[in-house]
């Protein structure tokens, strides 16, 4: 019988998740947003995505034989027990019986990018998250720390403070100043007050950011990461969703001073083991600053990079129970893939098509790649749910809105009727694996959209839609095997267009989760300016 291990985070910590490892291979892992329709479910315990996972797997409830907990930064408390205890009793697991472990918050992060990586040599491991940042190596299948930091002297903690400075939620919208950031000089501005690297060790200016409750910004009856000094400095924070001044700039200086000091903190905390095999891995919401890591894979010290695609907090459920694996002596598989969610049959789609509100114009296709391909080579945007949903943030063919690249003002309409969101707001490519060495300046591996890539010359000018103002893209390389028909889409497209690329975003709108089922695509499909949505080996149309 398998060894099995169910990983769970949630309690104090935002997007509540659960994952799976039978003897070392990754079966399941999903979010419990994606259930229960909120937005990282705040302070919910993953009920509906660990019923999922046992389920999926066909394990009944009560049979992993242990259950893995991350616990929350600063660690446990006896409120956290009591209630990791009744979360389990509810789902059928008997507390007294039950072999339950917790696995510290960072040492989560860190298993899940080394032990994720299947790297086979000694590996720099790299974590940064709100609560702190943790290097340190993996050899052996063994973790080793060498430093770590905690709040306020956290850089990424920094960087989510800047991101409510600049308008957008700390903890959602960090992503949101990075993709600002290309639109402005970061020369226009000296934001090094805000932190130091000395003596090896982070130190940041609390009297700016990272602030004490009672020295907070308030307003709008609420109180901000930042303060009332920042405030005198730099102005009065941004609001709206236009890329304006200075704010363009604030965004610029702010990823120029957060790649800096996290290059500089490499170097010393790091810099022997990349020299010695040049690979590296990396986890915590900081991860999936894309940018970062493409300046991370430039260093001459670097031979490859794997970031765990679900960096942020719901990748501890993954990373707690890899973390348990190994400490059983079960070796731990390369993470390839993020299709671990949940799949519905036809069947399943023609049903909830018949029992929607409005139901739609829908029938099963033949040949779903070349139809839906044709549909975008004309201009129309598709919604394209197939398969197993992804886990992490990005979608990546499974939950996603296409558009063909070439096409003029596509990105322009899927940020403003679709995803209702700001309109600079940038789309990646996804692209045939043959493609890519002819597309992207570099060829490190890509499977996951979490590095950019400066874009070849003649390839901004085929594919615009997808090419951010900087000339780089978020790219994803996709590989036949992985995801058959996805791959048999873009070479459909590849035929019409000459272009063997997709643009490429998640399927849901601007401040909800990614869709789970069915019906959620249709809630979401009839909320927007979505002609079609293919499901499975359905075409549904409207208007």
């Amino acid at each position: 019988m398998a060894f099995t291990v169910l990983g769970l985070t949630g309690s104090r910590l935002a997007d509540p998740a659960a994952a799976l490892y039978l003897d070392g291979r990754l079966a399941a892992a999903v979010e419990e947003e994606r259930f229960v329709r909120e937005r990282h479910a705040p302070g919910s315990m993953p009920r509906e995505a660990a019923r999922f996972c046992l389920e999926s797997a066909g394990i009944a409830l009560d049979a992993a034989d242990v259950v893995a907990v991350a616990l929350p930064p600063g660690g446990e408390s006896a409120d956290d027990r009591a209630r990791v205890g009744a979360f389990l009793e509810e789902l059928g697991f008997d507390p007294a019986k039950t072999r339950i472990t917790t696995v510290d918050y960072l040492d989560a992060h860190a298993a899940s990018a080394y032990l994720g990586s299947g790297f086979a040599e000694r590996t720099a491991i790299l974590c940064l998250a709100e609560s702190g940042s943790f290097f340190g190596y993996g050899e052996a299948g063994r973790i080793h720390r060498l430093h770590e930091s905690a709040w306020p002297h956290s850089l990424w903690a920094l960087y989510g403070a800047m991101t409510e400075y600049l308008g957008f939620e700390m903890g959602d919208g960090e992503y949101k100043l990075m993709g600002m950031a290309p639109y402005g000089d970061a020369r226009r501005y000296d934001l090094s007050r805000l932190a130091r690297f000395e003596d090896g060790e982070l130190v940041v200016d609390t009297s700016y950011v990272n602030v004490a409750d009672h020295e907070r910004y308030e307003a709008d009856g609420r109180r901000y990461a930042f303060s009332q000094r920042l405030v005198d400095w730099l102005g009065r924070p941004r609001r709206g969703d236009a890329a304006d001044e200075p704010y363009v700039h604030y965004a610029a200086a702010t990823q120029a001073l957060f790649e800096n000091l996290v290059g500089r903190m490499i170097d010393h905390h790091l810099g022997d083991v990349l020299r010695d095999t040049g690979r590296i891995a990396f986890a915590g919401a900081g991860a999936l600053n894309v940018k970062l890591n493409q300046r991370i894979v430039a260093r001459a010290d670097v031979r490859e990079l794997f970031v765990q695609p679900a960096a942020g907090d719901a990748g501890t459920a993954l990373g707690a129970a890899a973390a348990v694996s190994a400490k059983h002596g079960v070796v731990v598989e390369r993470m390839e893939h993020v299709y671990l969610g949940a799949r519905y049959t036809n069947e399943d789609v023609v049903a909830a098509c018949r029992a929607h509100s409005v139901p739609p114009r829908w029938q099963v296709i033949d040949d779903v790649p070349r139809r839906v391909a044709r549909l975008l080579a004309d201009g129309h945007p598709v919604a394209w749910f197939q398969g197993r949903m992804e886990f992490g943030p990005r979608a990546l063919g499974a939950r996603s809105i296409l558009g063909c690249p070439s096409v003029p003002g596509v990105a322009d309409r899927i940020n403003e009727q679709i995803k209702f969101r700001e309109r600079w707001r940038p789309f990646g490519p996804a692209m045939l694996d043959r493609v890519a060495p002819r597309m992207l300046a570099g060829e490190h591996p890509a499977p996951f959209m979490t590095l950019t890539f400066d874009v070849v010359e003649d390839w901004k000018s085929r594919v615009p839609e997808v090419v951010h103002e900087d000339g780089t893209a978020r790219a994803q390389v996709v590989r036949r095997e992985l995801h058959p028909r996805y791959y048999a889409l873009i070479e459909e497209l590849e035929k019409l267009t000459g272009n063997g690329v997709v643009l490429n975003t998640s399927l849901n709108r601007r401040g909800e989760p990614i869709v789970c089922s069915p019906q959620d695509a249709l809630d979401m499909f009839f909320g927007c300016d979505l002609r079609y949505l293919v499901m499975e080996d359905v075409l549904a149309e409207k208007g």
